[in-house]
């Protein structure tokens, strides 16, 4: 099912709705300020465990790990634990096109939760995705959406065509050129570069590449 969202102003209804039903344990897909993205309740050990079974058919692996998504730094300090550096950092970075690994507080579910006890968490610059997690009240579990090649898709349109069976709505926000997160890794003593994407790294203090 596809469903129209304003990308600019979403409207309350609407997100409404899509936020029963991932009360209700459902999969969503929805745009973000990097790429569409795929996610349900992190909170709903049975709707993870579809997108787990949906990110193996998808990208064929096993070991594909699921980011969340949070409102604000705030909502981030609930479930990873932020070192002064890493706030400072955080605070000028978001919301925008970054995942942060940082280490998970008990607040985050073990099925959620990789060997290291880290977590990718994003705090994407998009009223959409943001208003979803306003609306739900606490973290949406996600992953890109791509296609069986890897690449990422940029409109809800191919994602219903390939996804539609295992995904109960996609949300039409638009089409989205779609570019990788940048991904930081501060879950130890310097912040790590794991990967460059089209967030700067630029007015980090000191960042580590490897």
């Amino acid at each position: 099912m596809i469903l129209q969202v304003n990308p600019e102003h979403p409207q309350p209804r609407r997100i409404d709705q899509v936020t029963e039903t991932l009360k209700a344990g459902g999969i969503v897909a929805y745009p973000t300020d990097t790429v569409y993205g795929i996610g349900c309740d992190i909170f709903n050990k049975a709707a993870v465990e579809r997108l787990q079974q949906l990110v193996r058919e998808i990208k064929g692996t096993k070991n594909s790990p699921l980011s969340f998504i949070c409102k604000d730094l705030s909502n981030i300090s609930e479930f990873a634990y932020v070192s002064d550096y890493a706030y400072r950092s955080l605070r000028r970075m978001l919301p925008g096109p970054y995942t942060f690994v940082l280490e998970a507080t008990k607040l985050v579910p073990r099925v959620m939760r990789n060997k290291r006890k880290t977590v990718g968490i994003r705090v994407p610059d998009s009223p959409i995705a943001l208003s979803l997690i306003e609306h739900l009240g606490n973290p949406v579990a996600n992953t890109s959406a791509t296609d069986e090649d890897g690449e990422l898709i940029p409109d809800p349109w191919t994602i219903e065509d390939l996804f539609g069976h295992a995904i109960d709505i996609v949300i039409d926000g638009g089409y989205v050129f779609p570019e990788p997160s940048t991904v930081i890794d501060f879950s130890g003593d310097y912040p790590q570069l794991l990967r460059q994407g089209k967030g700067e790294v630029g007015d980090l203090e000191y960042v580590e590449l490897i």
